[in-house]
C-alpha cells in the first residue's frame, strides 16, 4: 500500500470520527444534563461533565407522578401495532408493484413519494375530522392509523426496489414445482427479503415510537399518551424541569439505541441492497 493511499485513508478515518462526534454530541449532552442540577445546566461556563452529580431526575421518573411505566407501555402498544399493520399491508403492495405490470403503477409510486414529503401538521386536521366521525379520538387506534400513513409508503418504496433485485427465475422455478403466486411469494421471496423486511419493520416501529404530533392531537387522556407526549408533564406554569426532561429523553432513546445495536446488520443490509433499481 502506497504512502499517499495510507494517508488518504487516515484522513478519511479522522474525518469520519469528527463527523460522528458532532452528530452524537447532542445525545451526550442530553445524558450529561440529565445528571446535572438546573443550576449546572444554566451555568455561565458550561461543563461537559456534571459538577454536582445527581440522580434525582431519574428517581422522579419512578417515584414521581410522571407515570413513565404506563407511557412506556402505551408507546410499545402503538409502535408494535403500527409496525405489524404497516408491514402486513405494505409488503404485498411492494411485491405487487415490483413484479406485476399494471396501469398507473408509476402514479402510485409518485403518490407514495409525495406522502413522504408532506409534513404531519398538514394532515392533522383531516385525520382529526375523520377519526372524530369514527369515534376513534382518545383511543389507541387513532395514533396507530395515523402513524401508518408514514410507515406504509416508506415500506412500499424501500421493499419495491428490494424485490426488483431478486431474480425472477426463482419464482418461475417455484411455479414449475407447483407453487402459485401467493405461495411462491410467501415461501421464497419473503425469506430472501428478510433483511429488507426487518429494516422496514424497525423504521415503521421507530416512526410510531418517536411520534409527537399525532399522540398529542388524537389522545387527550394522560393514561393513554405515549412517552414522547409525556415529556410535557415536566413543563409547568412555574417553569421547566430541564434535568427531568433530559432524563426522560434519555429513557426514550434507550430502546432506539438497543434496536440499532442488535439489528444493525439487518438495517445496513436492508438499506444498501436494492438501492440501485428504481
Amino acid at each position: 500500500m502506497s504512502k499517499s493511499k495510507l494517508n488518504n485513508e487516515q484522513a478519511l478515518n479522522i474525518l469520519s470520527i469528527i463527523i460522528a462526534a458532532v452528530m452524537l454530541f447532542p445525545i451526550y449532552w442530553m445524558i450529561s444534563c440529565s445528571f446535572k442540577t438546573d443550576a449546572d445546566i444554566f451555568a455561565k461556563v458550561p461543563t461537559l461533565l456534571p459538577q454536582h452529580w445527581t440522580f434525582d431526575a431519574y428517581v422522579s421518573q419512578v417515584a414521581g407522578g410522571s407515570n413513565i411505566f404506563r407511557s412506556f407501555l402505551n408507546s410499545i402498544i402503538i409502535g408494535v401495532s403500527a409496525m405489524i399493520l404497516s408491514c402486513t399491508l405494505a409488503i404485498p403492495g411492494a411485491y405487487g408493484l415490483a413484479r406485476f405490470k399494471m396501469k398507473g403503477s408509476r402514479l402510485f409510486i409518485m403518490l407514495f413519494l409525495v406522502t413522504q414529503m408532506l409534513p404531519a401538521t398538514l394532515i392533522l386536521t383531516p385525520l382529526y375530522l375523520i377519526f372524530n366521525k369514527l369515534n376513534l379520538i382518545d383511543t389507541y387506534l387513532a395514533p396507530i392509523l395515523a402513524d401508518m400513513t408514514i410507515g406504509i409508503p416508506f415500506v412500499i418504496l424501500i421493499l419495491r426496489t428490494y424485490f426488483l433485485e431478486l431474480p425472477k427465475e426463482l419464482e418461475d422455478s417455484a411455479r414449475i414445482d407447483g407453487c402459485n403466486t401467493f405461495t411462491s411469494f410467501l415461501k421464497i421471496m419473503m425469506p430472501l427479503s428478510t433483511p429488507g423486511i426487518i429494516m422496514c419493520a424497525v423504521f415503521s416501529f421507530l416512526f410510531a415510537w418517536g411520534d409527537l404530533a399525532y399522540s398529542l392531537t388524537f389522545v387527550s387522556s394522560e393514561d393513554m399518551r405515549s412517552m414522547t407526549a409525556g415529556i410535557y408533564n415536566f413543563i409547568g406554569k412555574y417553569g421547566i424541569q430541564w434535568n427531568c426532561i433530559m432524563a426522560y429523553g434519555t429513557v426514550i432513546t434507550i430502546p432506539v439505541i438497543a434496536i440499532f445495536i442488535f439489528l444493525q446488520k439487518y438495517i445496513v443490509s436492508g438499506l444498501t441492497t436494492g438501492a440501485v433499481k428504481g
